[in-house]
């Protein structure tokens, strides 16, 4: 029988089995990244007039106490039509609209953050979208890539004409793969790995968008424990992982959740749009022939919803234009956004982009 608040009943989380450890500072950067595309490139199936998918491509800075510094995912480089040129032939031959003013390094020298101070560069994957331009940073700066990267994305371009990728991207700087092998654990679903050895943050083995897939977890606060998921391109829109057995659909929308509707709105409505009409699973799917492995990528966005059902996680995907203009955005940090309650603020927002009229 469903909740009075929810249009099904709530599932109880799944254990994620975290350890306790420390805190990291983290945040959000807008990297001035925006992109527009068809909707049904990437998801499916059509729905409610949403034809089109606009939205930023986050980076996110992780900060630990002993002073150092990561980034995990760059945005678009500035002057992207200097990515290699499959990259550039790819986004030119699609209806794509790309639009950046800044380079992720110019948004952290803005705001007096050192690129030398920056010890490694995370990419969840290797889309144009996600690479910003590392040689923008010292040698001194890791580039750091999830297992099996390297057999299937390099060598880089010149040396391969086709490849997405540039190899000075890479030139000069420790370039390497998590072995999520050397000391084995699982957090939900995914292998993990404890990137400071103190689990204040953790990189996910999340495949399925593309091979090595990462994501990342920050601990934002300890005892009581928070965190903020970092998706990457695990999945693409709100749409994707939500609702779920652990999170259905609310019996009603307020104002606190939906900005552009008129209310009350009952969650029926949207239920009315719904391709399987069940309030307890996402409305959209990956489009087939857009992961390198649909069905690994599913299960991979299943996990996702597993840590997206606990309320001391806060997930946020690379794309997710629900947080803009809601969370605070870097300079500032996002460690208190529990106790400011920005979950409740973002968690359906995404489906103001579905062309629903209120009943």
């Amino acid at each position: 029988m469903a909740s009075p608040k929810t249009l099904a009943e709530p599932k109880p989380p799944v254990p994620l089995n975290i350890p306790s450890g420390k805190a990291v500072k983290v945040s959000c950067i807008d990297t001035t990244s925006r992109i527009k595309l068809p909707t049904q490139t990437i998801l499916i199936p059509y729905i409610a007039d949403h034809k089109y998918y606009q939205c930023p491509a986050f980076s996110f800075l992780i900060e630990h106490e002993s002073g150092k510094k990561l980034l995990f995912d760059l945005g678009i480089r500035k002057d992207w039509e200097n990515m290699s040129p499959f990259s550039v032939w790819r986004v030119k031959s699609r209806d794509f609209t790309v639009g950046v003013t800044k380079n992720c390094s110019d948004i952290l020298v803005e705001n007096d953050v050192s690129l030398d101070s920056i010890n490694a560069i995370i990419w969840s994957h290797h889309h144009w979208d996600h690479q910003g331009c590392p040689k923008l940073f010292p040698p001194s700066t890791d580039l750091v890539v999830g297992p099996g990267f390297k057999g299937a994305y390099t060598p880089g371009w010149p040396i391969e004409k086709d490849s997405s990728l540039r190899e000075d991207d890479w030139e000069g700087r420790n370039f390497w793969e998590v072995d999520f092998t050397k000391k084995p654990f699982k957090l939900g679903r995914f292998e993990a790995y404890d990137y400071f050895g103190d689990g204040s943050f953790y990189l996910l083995h999340t495949p399925g968008h593309t091979i090595g897939h990462l994501c990342g977890l920050a601990r934002t606060t300890s005892n009581p424990d928070s965190f903020v998921f970092m998706g990457g391109d695990a999945c693409h829109h709100g749409a994707e992982f939500r609702p779920s057995a652990w999170l259905p659909l609310p019996a009603e929308m307020t104002p606190h959740q939906l900005k552009t509707l008129s209310f009350p709105c009952p969650g029926s409505d949207f239920l009315d749009i719904h391709p399987q009409k069940d309030a307890s699973k996402p409305f959209y799917t990956p489009a087939p022939g857009f992961s390198h492995d649909h069905d690994t990528a599913v299960w991979t966005i299943e996990g996702l919803e597993e840590f997206d059902g606990h309320d001391n996680v806060l997930l946020g995907i690379a794309h997710d234009a629900t947080f803009l203009g809601q969370l605070d955005m870097f300079p500032k940090t996002m460690n208190d956004w529990k106790e400011k309650g920005d979950k409740g603020k973002v968690l359906w927002r995404f489906l103001e982009d579905f062309n629903v009229k209120p009943s």
